[in-house]
């Protein structure tokens, strides 16, 4: 009986089993990591500086996969193609946007991925695309660089402006609106002396005292205003009272003329109410004539009274002077 073990078959036996281990853990894990794992296109129509293959993908910041392909789009030679995995979990929407952002200082890039609202539809691969295709928005130095073409289009069309305006034409009316400007200065410094100065003060002083004058003449005017129609009330009522005596004297004259007429020479009883009647109207009309004179006497002496002479006060018996 041959006890002799051949080592050289079994080492190689080994081998082979442990090889057939590894290809079979490595068969059974590959489909398990393709299947948690998904791809996606983005097309960015800007410099792609600073992103590099395996660059991260970012989810608002999370790192949710890397970028696989970059390259000039066949379809678009001014747009760049970037074709990242990601993990399947990760939510991508219609409304996702990706966006190139700087890592830091370092100069390196990453795309960063945000919005997609939580009641918006998942994103699908669309007819003649190979992966769904997420949008991009402008980066930071995108927006930059429109701004700076902005303010640089701006400038531009100031100093433009500018150098028309300082033309030669436009030169020389400045400076002769210049000269001009100083000799109506000088003119008017010339005329602005001292001499004239204390005549504008003198003159804004006497308008301030005309103006506190008048001020105080207002009230005297209301006063007359108010003396004048109560005057004109009172001699519109004696005028009243004498036109109605003479409407009585009148009436009394017509019985006086139809007695006569009639016959009837009763003197007495004809002039009882006529007399008193008339001897009244005489009073009222004497006693106005007399207010009449005597206030266009007092105005004529003194026309000043009209606006500055005030009424004194008549105080009862017993009050103190």
């Amino acid at each position: 009986m041959n006890n002799r073990v051949n080592y050289g078959l079994v080492g190689f036996l080994v081998l082979v089993g442990i090889s057939l281990i590894l290809a079979a853990s490595y068969w059974m894990l590959k489909p398990s990591v393709q299947s948690q794992e998904v791809k996606y296109s983005i097309y960015f129509n800007e410099s792609v500086l600073g992103l590099n293959i395996d660059a991260p993908v970012k989810y608002r910041g999370i790192n949710v996969g890397k970028v696989t392909t970059l390259r000039i789009s066949p379809k678009n030679t001014e747009e760049i193609e970037v074709i990242i995995t990601i993990l399947k979990t990760t939510p991508i929407k219609v409304d996702t946007v990706a966006k190139l952002t700087a890592q830091g200082i370092t100069g390196l890039t990453y795309i960063n991925l945000s919005r997609g609202g939580r009641m918006s539809a998942k994103l699908t691969k669309s007819d003649g695309e190979k992966y769904p295709v997420i949008k991009t928005i402008p980066s930071f130095f995108k927006n930059f660089e429109k701004s700076i073409g902005s303010v640089s289009n701006q400038l531009s069309s100031t100093l433009g402006r500018t150098e028309e305006l300082l033309g030669d034409d436009n030169q020389r009316a400045i400076t002769e609106l210049l000269f001009r400007s100083a000799s109506l200065m000088e003119k008017m410094d010339k005329l602005m002396d001292d001499k004239t100065i204390k005549h504008l003060q003198a003159t804004i002083k006497n308008v301030d005292s005309l103006t506190y004058k008048i001020d105080k003449v207002i009230p005297n005017v209301d006063a007359l205003i108010a003396k004048s129609v109560a005057w004109e009330t009172s001699i519109d009522n004696s005028l009243s009272s004498i036109g109605t005596s003479y409407l009585t004297i009148a009436t009394s004259m017509d019985a006086f003329e139809n007695s006569i007429k009639n016959g009837d020479y009763n003197l007495k009883e004809i002039s009882s109410g006529l007399v008193p009647t008339m001897n009244n109207s005489f009073l009222q009309m004497q006693e106005l004539m007399i207010n009449i004179d005597n206030v266009l006497h007092q105005y004529t002496e003194s026309p000043s009274d009209i606006l500055y002479k005030k009424s004194a006060i008549r105080k009862d018996p017993g009050e103190e002077e």
